[in-house]
């Protein structure tokens, strides 16, 4: 039934670019030149990881990034982009990935593998209002709770398929994309942690003709083929969200999703909730959130295998795969500006949805400040192991320098 679902997105396409007249290579290679966009980015990052029961891990790494857009030519378009991540000590002595990477047993996880590979290379057709990319490309859906690029990583998550963005009803915005498969932050060397092989569907609808906000409808049907994906990973989610509009002093978002077995035994089922508010007071803002990833009764946790996760309940990782138990995120944040520096304190309390489990809790704090060209960034995560032993004492530093040219 997927497949027949892509066949008609492939007749929709058609649909669109019939009938485009045909133009003489030199406009086409003019269009290529005259047109075109070259990007350069190098972003190099400290990372400090001590984890209780590993040993410490540290790394120097630079990602090094050439980004080339054409000019349009009857709607048409290309994009590439290639990465380079490379540890500049020469000497990789930590695990890149939780498994699929046999070197430096018992140290802590750096999930910045080395290499070199075509983060995006895809061809583009716009036409009033409709664009569709074929081809592997960068997909951030909302706020990539549930589809995004992992971005903080040095190797950053594309996909290979096919997505269409139309805007042709007023105030809507509506995205399509079969997913064909998903390039892991862990690298294409990665056997087992790398490349996800999908024959998966994503949509996504927002509204924006209220006053009060945006309402977002969505549904992920995520069909993973890879013999050792986690449970869940294969899955059916379908939910609302809703974000306020953003002028005055408070702002709030709402969520809410039903996730299931993409299987016909329906094996499993769990809730997704969020609410959240944001005061801003002069240099201030406030946050103050609940979220609940949650569970069906103790034997599966509510999973997000495509989201920014980084992003989410605490900037030490500790919660990459959901509990079976699930998981609740109370937290506050308090971010401030000053002379041009970005900071940002957080703090996160862990529980179980199920089961009356204390898993943690977790500070974090971030300054930012952009000097000429380059921004730099510190960063700092201290999470404290509740009543779960398997979710033990942890800190994280980063020190980043991020500049393009």
């Amino acid at each position: 039934m997927k497949k027949n679902t892509l066949h008609l997105l492939v007749a929709a396409v058609s649909s669109l670019v019939c009938g485009v007249p045909s133009v003489s290579a030199k406009t086409f290679t003019e269009s290529m030149q005259q047109g075109s966009v070259v990007k350069v980015n190098f972003r190099t990052r400290f990372e400090d990881v001590s984890e209780d029961g590993l040993k410490d891990s540290d790394a120097l790494t630079t990602r090094s990034r050439l980004s080339y857009q054409s000019g349009a030519w009857n709607g048409f378009g290309f994009s590439a982009e290639f990465d380079d991540v490379t540890e500049l000590t020469n000497d990789v002595d930590y695990r890149t990935a939780p498994s699929g990477d046999a070197n430096n047993p018992g140290t802590a996880i750096i999930a910045d593998p080395e290499g070199t590979e075509v983060n995006q290379g895809f061809i583009s057709y716009t036409n009033f209002n409709n664009q569709v990319k074929y081809g592997r490309q960068r997909l951030i859906l909302d706020n990539a709770r549930f589809v995004g690029n992992v971005g903080w990583r040095q190797n950053e998550q594309t996909y290979d398929g096919v997505s269409w963005t139309n805007k042709t009803i007023r105030y809507t915005n509506f995205t399509y994309a079969y997913i064909k498969n998903v390039n892991r932050v862990f690298g294409e060397d990665n056997l087992l942690q790398g490349d996800h092989n999908h024959n998966s569907h994503v949509l996504n609808l927002s509204y924006t003709g209220f006053d009060a906000g945006k309402l977002i409808a969505y549904a992920y049907l995520l069909d993973v083929e890879n013999p050792i994906a986690a449970k869940g990973a294969s899955s059916d989610t379908f939910g609302l969200r809703w974000q306020s509009a953003t002028h005055g002093m408070f702002q709030y978002n709402l969520e809410y999703a039903k996730q299931s077995d993409a299987g016909a035994l329906g094996l499993f089922d769990a809730e997704y909730l969020l609410a959240e508010g944001t005061l801003s007071v002069s240099r201030f803002a406030f946050t103050g959130g609940y979220e609940l990833l949650g569970s069906d009764d103790g034997s599966y946790g509510f999973a997000t295998p495509l989201a920014t996760l980084h992003a989410f309940q605490g900037w030490a990782d500790k919660f990459l795969a959901t509990p079976a138990a699930g998981l609740e995120d109370k937290y506050l944040k308090v971010g401030f500006t000053a002379v041009g520096t970005q900071f940002l304190l957080g703090y996160h309390k862990f529980d179980s949805d199920t089961g009356s489990l204390d898993y943690g809790d977790e500070i974090d704090f971030s300054v930012s400040k952009k000097i000429g060209s380059v921004v730099w960034t510190a960063k700092y995560a201290d999470f404290a192991m509740g009543d779960v032993a398997a979710y033990k004492d942890t800190t994280k530093f980063w020190l980043m320098a991020d500049w393009n040219f």
